[in-house]
């Protein structure tokens, strides 16, 4: 396995050019937040601005609007009942999120996501969608530009494979037959790709055990293929990392990292490692 550096940063950030515009970094949409979990879909949205994303949308519960639009005003918000609507941004989007709060009742979206992808854009499911996923046996319209950002019971879910059993080669065979790039997390979080060499991660802290620390990576993912068109598999990488090294000098001085504070460091670390 590859070990991750900075060099993936400095590899995959690149210095924004002076002719461009918010079009250029991308358009994505995040869909999740229902009811009960608005938190989860406000932190993804965020973090995705956060880390560049040019125009961020957000599908959630009509109830969670207001609260999302006080906290982060750049993101634009729909109501995830509104089919209409949602498809229509979603047929827009460079890059869908989907899972952060969503809930398990809601498999009519992830269908509908699954139903209308095209290969030109990407997919990161997460969360309650990754679960859904697994538990219906859905199938991928293009899994070679699909993500998925599982922790070790959904990777259970996901791949059958027990949390004792989740080794390197294990994973790795059940990646090649999926086709898709899966972001295993973990205190040593691994990220395969199919038929490559795997990437780990050996910093982070405890101090990330906390909630939402899931939903901001799967926002930092999504916002960072938006804008950056290198291999998927190192973009990936390079946002997994970016997470983790934030939260690792964080938590140099703090006993808890929270997500929302993580966040407010992605542009200040993203300028730090740009590269021409």
């Amino acid at each position: 396995m590859i070990e991750l550096t900075d060099e993936i940063l400095a590899k995959v950030i690149k210095k924004r050019k002076k002719a461009s515009y918010k079009g250029t970094y991308g358009r994505l949409l995040v869909i999740g937040g229902n009811r009960q979990y608005g938190g989860a879909a406000i932190l993804a949205t965020t973090s995705a601005v956060y880390s560049g994303a040019g125009l961020v949308s957000v599908a959630l519960a009509k109830e969670n609007h207001s609260a999302l639009q006080a906290r982060l005003p750049e993101a634009m918000t729909l109501d995830f009942d509104d089919l209409i609507k949602l498809r229509e941004v979603a047929k827009a989007a460079d890059v869908i999120v989907i899972g952060p709060g969503l809930g398990l009742e809601r498999l009519d979206l992830l269908t509908e996501v699954l139903n209308l992808l095209t290969e030109n854009q990407k997919l990161v499911i997460d969360g309650s969608a990754l679960t859904l996923f697994a538990r219906e046996h859905l199938d991928l319209p293009f899994p070679e530009n699909t993500v998925f950002t599982p922790h070790e019971m959904e990777l259970e879910r996901l791949s059958g494979l027990k949390i004792g059993q989740q080794t390197k080669e294990e994973v790795q065979g059940f990646v090649n037959q999926l086709g898709a790039i899966v972001v295993a997390k973990s205190s040593e979080t691994r990220i395969f790709a199919p038929n490559r060499e795997s990437f780990i991660l050996k910093i982070g802290s405890p101090a990330q055990a906390t909630g939402g620390m899931g939903d901001t990576l799967a926002g930092m993912v999504g916002g960072f293929l938006a804008q950056f068109h290198g291999e998927t598999e190192e973009v990936v990488a390079a946002a997994t990392y970016l997470h983790s090294l934030i939260a690792s000098v964080l938590a140099q001085k703090s006993y808890v990292v929270l997500p929302s504070r993580l966040i407010e460091e992605i542009p200040l670390f993203m300028k730090k490692y740009e590269c021409n």
